[in-house]
């Protein structure tokens, strides 16, 4: 399984969607506060959110407390100041998959510390076309895209059926 990491997600609507794709991928979701929005259990149900306490959910005060607790041995953070895709590098299970929040991704701190401890090739990046007007993707979109290029890279290890 891997573990999805979301650095001060703002919108619940976005963390709900990536919680489901993290259930049925057997995954963990790590969320870094502040998150823009409450998660008691009163609002998780007034979502909708009926597979989240089904769901391994962790939260941490900031990104320091998250790397001391969670202890990742490997981690990627995926922003656009990478220079490399998911598809050039070859995942493993149990990897740390790292986003940042939707309109900031993440402090210049937290890259230069994930650089300095997991490498330069910890920055990943999905492609996108370039230009002026442009729309990005959505965060919800970009941890799909990231999370099932690691599942289809380790399939065999999942227990996983296409019937």
């Amino acid at each position: 399984m891997f573990h999805v990491v979301l650095h001060a997600p703002e919108i619940p609507n976005n963390t709900g969607n990536i919680g489901r794709t993290v259930a049925v991928t057997g995954g963990v979701l790590h969320l870094i506060h502040p998150l823009g929005f409450e998660i008691d259990e009163k609002a998780v149900r007034r979502a909708g959110l009926d597979y989240w306490e089904r769901l391994d959910v962790r939260e941490y005060a900031d990104f320091e407390t998250y790397l001391h607790k969670a202890d990742p041995q490997r981690l990627f953070l995926f922003t656009a100041k990478a220079g490399a895709t998911p598809w050039q590098t070859k995942m493993q299970v149990g990897d740390h998959l790292l986003f940042g929040g939707e309109s900031q991704g993440v402090p210049d701190s937290v890259l230069e510390t994930v650089k300095t401890r997991f490498g330069p090739t910890a920055l990943l990046k999905l492609p996108m076309l370039a230009g002026p007007r442009r729309p990005s993707l959505n965060l919800g979109s970009t941890v799909c895209a990231a999370l099932y290029e690691g599942v289809r890279q380790n399939f065999d290890q999942f227990g996983m059926t296409l019937e």
